[in-house]
């Protein structure tokens, strides 16, 4: 079992993550090639939280919240409230642009903002599909009790249960919920499984994983599962990508002219734009030089 240690990361205005994928030792789990932690943190009405507009092609992103709220915007028109346990899946195909900012009704009040936001990489003949946006509110997961641990099949299929959210591969996200010294076993769900526990530490197999410690499982692997806190737990995989990918800032894509091109098209501002919305991230001064 491999652990990954996040970094911290400045998304802009202070508001700081802990980037768990990629890194040189594992690019993707499954078609998951990127994932941000955030929080549990206090968000007081003076702290900029704001992620302006910016650009994707070739990846699917989700934003799950265990705690706060989010305004989406997109340049397709959509504007959607990311609420805790609601699945927003945005496919960016052939380039989208969004932001994501602090709803109008919390500016002035201070309050808990907890969560993880990740990127799917699009199979390569839906690299270049038309960009599309759906939510799934939280009274659509289904969930059920597994061994005494609350489940939430956000994305796929687990445990009989099957998500309506769409995807353009096999790809599972379960939100999973400990009381104090619970314990269940996961049968092998995927062929790459990768687990989070975002609050407390967790017992995997006897082996002890720090809280905020991404733990990559053997392939195919059974695993038995302890808390001795409780908290939350986010489980992702899949099957294997079906090839390398190019990242570089936020595009992915099977190939690297691909990404070139997107980022000249960004900084000619050819993208598209996200309504009434005029403070972009710029394009990154350094030069596009993505490593599959």
């Amino acid at each position: 079992m491999q652990h990954i240690t996040g970094r911290e990361h400045d998304l802009g205005g202070g508001f700081r993550v802990s980037r768990l994928l990629p890194v040189a030792a594992c690019r993707s789990v499954g078609p998951f090639v990127f994932l941000d932690h955030f929080g549990p943190t206090t968000v007081a009405p003076a702290m900029n939280i704001d992620v302006r507009p910016h650009p994707h092609i070739g990846l699917a992103t989700v934003t799950y919240l265990c705690e706060g709220a989010m305004l989406h915007r997109d340049s397709l028109g959509s504007v959607q409230r990311i609420e805790p346990g609601a699945i927003n899946w945005m496919s960016a195909g052939r380039g989208i642009v969004h932001s994501e900012r602090r709803p109008e009704d919390l500016r002035q009040r201070t309050y808990g903002l907890h969560g993880v936001q990740l990127w799917v990489a699009l199979p390569r003949d839906r690299e270049e599909s038309d960009p599309s946006f759906s939510h799934t509110p939280a009274t659509q997961i289904p969930q059920v009790v597994e061994q005494g641990v609350d489940v939430k099949v956000l994305v796929g299929t687990a445990f009989g249960c099957s998500s309506p959210v769409r995807t353009a591969s096999a790809t599972l996200f379960l939100s999973l919920r400990f009381g104090r010294n619970a314990e269940c076993e996961l049968p092998s769900l995927a062929p790459q499984v990768a687990i989070l526990p975002l609050a407390s530490d967790l017992t995997i197999e006897g082996e002890r994983v720090a809280h905020g410690t991404l733990a990559v499982l053997e392939p195919g692997q059974r695993a038995r599962l302890h808390s001795q806190e409780g908290g939350d737990v986010v489980l992702i995989g899949g099957d294997a990508l079906d090839g390398p990918r190019h990242m570089w800032w936020n595009f992915v894509s099977s190939r690297q002219e691909r990404i070139l091109q997107a980022a000249d098209a960004w900084a000619q501002q050819r993208m598209g734009s996200v309504a009434g919305e005029t403070d972009i991230i710029p394009l990154p001064t350094r030069p596009p030089e993505p490593k599959p």
